[in-house]
């Protein structure tokens, strides 16, 4: 259904790296999960009366939080589709995942309320009445939420949405939480025994623990995540194209996301010294556009001068290379330049020390120094401590 509606009321529907798209995308499944879910809860509200039945009727709110979720979801890609102002010069993008949150914090509240009224249907027991409506009204949910969670997670996938896959989990959840009603509901029908409240803690908790894992999924974007390898290696294939034509290597990978969409790079990129230095930056405002569309994103390139003829330069590079390969774990090192003085050389560089390296940024600064006072010449080491941003 959702496939058909999307042709039907989104232009362009297959060009979903085009913001109006995805956020039309995102709105349309809002909608969809509006209706769905609201029928959901009358449904499940006037099965939960005629059973008598504490996990139905909290199942049956369920939906109707589900629904005030998808409003959610339908507002926050409408407001993340706007543009940028003088108040947000980088967009509004990351509403998204902020709505993606409240998501999250809905399904833990209800979670926590199912568990609370749970406990109560435990210490004051009720007999549970299930009639063939009450079984079909629960079956149909089933089949309804499995549909939802499997056109959310398609969507999700389609347009790199973590709010969408949020909702696909709740959906999921949902489904689940709804097929141990209906156990439960079968079992007090045939064997009379009550299990209702048991049941309903069951399903509390795995609610609660859906909510947790989308929460965690939409908290890391709006906190700074690494961008996903395989967008780092685009960005390295595009660059590395112009190897032929002076670029030498690339460091200092930066990606700022502000959004879907709103996605901004820097990247020092190695140029010859003995360059043509009108043809290097022409070069690298090339590379910039290349970046910026075929990417779509904002791109930023800082171009780094590199002495490749000087052969104490290069002798001197190949002993600091020694020394960092020497040392455990995936330590690199750039910008390497000599700078020669009265009394001493400064040997001046960068190295990327991985966040989990067991010696603290200090000590591999020292041991470094240390290692080259053992060279011949005199030498200081000027050294620069990096982290890795992109992996």
């Amino acid at each position: 259904m959702v496939s058909i509606l999307s042709k039907l009321f989104i232009k362009d529907y297959e060009n979903t790296s085009d913001a109006k798209v995805r956020q039309a995308y995102g709105m349309l499944c809002g909608a969809v999960g509006i209706v769905l879910n609201a029928c959901l809860f009358l449904l499940k509200f006037i099965a939960g009366q005629l059973s008598g039945s504490i996990a139905i009727t909290a199942d049956a709110f369920n939906n109707l939080s589900d629904a005030g979720s998808s409003i959610i979801t339908l507002v926050g890609f409408k407001m993340a589709g706007q543009k940028p102002d003088s108040h947000h010069p980088f967009g509004h993008g990351r509403i998204e995942y902020i709505s993606g949150l409240l998501v999250s914090v809905i399904i833990l509240f209800m979670g926590t309320e199912l568990f609370r009224s749970s406990v109560g249907k435990i210490l004051h027991p009720e007999p549970v009445e299930a009639g063939t409506l009450v079984l079909a009204i629960l079956i149909v949910s089933i089949c309804v939420k499995l549909y939802m969670f499997l056109y959310n997670r398609t969507i999700s996938r389609r347009i790199d949405s973590a709010a969408m896959m949020a909702t696909a989990k709740d959906s999921i959840s949902d489904s689940i939480s709804t097929l141990a009603v209906l156990v439960t509901t079968l079992l007090a029908f045939f064997s009379g025994i009550q299990a209702d409240g048991w049941c309903g803690i069951l399903v509390a908790l795995f609610v609660l623990w859906t909510g947790i894992g989308a929460m965690k999924d939409t908290i890391s974007p709006l906190l700074g995540q690494p961008p996903e390898p395989e967008f780092v290696k685009r960005i390295e294939d595009i660059i590395m194209e112009y190897k032929g034509q002076g670029v030498l290597g690339i460091h200092d990978l930066v990606v700022h996301n502000y959004g879907p969409g709103r996605v901004m790079l820097s990247v020092h990129v190695e140029v010859p010294s003995t360059g043509n230095i009108l043809e290097l930056h022409d070069m690298i405002d090339l590379i910039e556009h290349r970046l910026s569309n075929d990417l779509n994103c904002s791109a930023v390139i800082h171009m780094d001068p590199v002495c490749v003829d000087d052969e104490l330069t290069n002798r001197i590079k190949e002993r600091i290379a020694g020394i960092i390969t020497g040392m455990e774990g995936e330590i690199r090192f750039h910008d390497f330049r000599i700078v020669h003085g009265p009394t001493h050389t400064n040997v001046i560089f960068d190295v990327v020390v991985p966040y989990d390296y067991p010696m603290s940024d200090n000590e591999v600064v020292i041991y470094i120094q240390e290692k080259m006072k053992a060279m011949e010449g005199n030498y200081f080491a000027v050294i620069d401590v990096d982290k890795a941003y992109c992996g």
